[in-house]
């Protein structure tokens, strides 16, 4: 990320990133679908509801059809299955931020 001149800021979990402060300043949020505590959809429809503009980017090693399409139609800009690599990951990222892709 960091190469590709972005500053990823990481969190343990979807409750520590809501208490940072961070949402107002973040330009896309990258969220598992399976994490401990609150889950990555549910993470996602609560930043819809104060930065419905942010990107959001959901993955998940868990993939199944219903979750993808969840995550899409509350407005997620990408869905990405694990694995799956850097250059993919970057692709979306540039994508959401509508920035001209290097694929």
């Amino acid at each position: 990320m960091e190469s590709a001149g972005y500053t990823p800021v990481v969190f343990s979990s979807a409750e520590e990133f809501l208490q940072s402060g961070t949402l107002a300043a973040a330009g896309c949020m990258i969220t598992d679908v399976r994490m401990p505590g609150m889950d990555g959809l549910e993470l996602q429809r609560r930043v819809r509801l104060e930065r419905p503009e942010l990107a959001v980017i959901v993955i998940s090693a868990h993939y199944d059809e219903a979750t993808r399409q969840r995550a899409l139609d509350q407005g997620a800009a990408g869905f990405l299955s694990k694995p799956f690599d850097a250059v993919e990951l970057l692709g979306k990222i540039e994508r959401a931020l509508g920035e001209p892709s290097g694929d």
